[in-house]
């Protein structure tokens, strides 16, 4: 049984597949966020610093400098999209063809969803590792994870909203997925919702139809480690 998945849900949850166990992160202040290397190489957290007074709150979703202070090059938008899920469902693990990959830097505008980085890079240190960070509408966290990482989320309420800033646009015969509850691969998906009930996962037919890693790494579907930066 996976962990419980509430407000309380810690940030960042991540476990190793290795006889090293997983990296420790780093974490570090740009400007108006902190922004946390994740335990995958390629992945990195950014939680804003929020303004509120009676009217609400502001903040600063995205900004470049920061971003590339982090990841050491700017990130060309070339789509943006947006999903809206109910509690339970489950989206991913989805990747892309390298070159030329699909790099994204993702937030949960509303509700919460538990955002999953796969390493799915044939030849990286961390092949077959995964991490998870709690996105949601009241700490406004962001993830980027780079080209060749695999990327899914769980959500954990009615009308999850997740925007996603991709750095190259729609592509289906490029686009690729391992079953996001591939036993090998032992992703801890959450098992009750944020109001605290039982979720019931909900995968689209092709998510459903998806081969687990393994079947992916000997059709030669993965990328290879390292994959290119954008």
């Amino acid at each position: 049984m996976g962990p419980e998945a509430s407000s309380q849900t810690p940030p960042v949850r991540r476990t190793g597949r290795c006889p090293a166990g997983p990296v420790a992160p780093e974490s570090h202040y740009g400007r108006g966020v902190q922004i946390e290397a994740l335990a995958i190489e390629g992945a990195w957290s950014f939680t804003p610093k929020q303004f509120g007074d009676d009217r609400g709150t502001f903040l600063e979703a995205f900004t470049s400098d920061s971003f590339v202070e982090a990841v050491g090059h700017p990130l060309v938008v070339a789509q943006v999209n947006c999903s809206v899920s109910a509690a339970g469902v489950l989206r991913g693990i989805h990747y892309a063809d390298v070159p030329p990959g699909q790099a994204k830097y993702v937030m949960c505008t509303k509700g919460a969803v538990l955002d999953v980085v796969v390493d799915i890079r044939v030849g990286s240190p961390t092949y077959g590792q995964w991490t998870s960070v709690l996105l949601d509408d009241v700490d406004r966290r962001a993830v980027y994870l780079s080209e060749g990482l695999g990327h899914g989320f769980c959500s954990l309420e009615d009308g999850s909203t997740v925007t996603y800033l991709c750095s190259t646009g729609y592509n289906p015969k490029a686009e690729h997925g391992t079953h996001p509850l591939d036993p090998e691969l032992g992703v801890e998906w959450p098992t009750v919702g944020r109001d605290g009930e039982p979720l019931t996962y909900e995968l689209s037919a092709k998510d459903q139809q998806a081969p687990a890693l393994a079947q992916a790494r000997e059709a030669g579907l993965l990328p290879t480690h390292p994959a290119l930066p954008r």
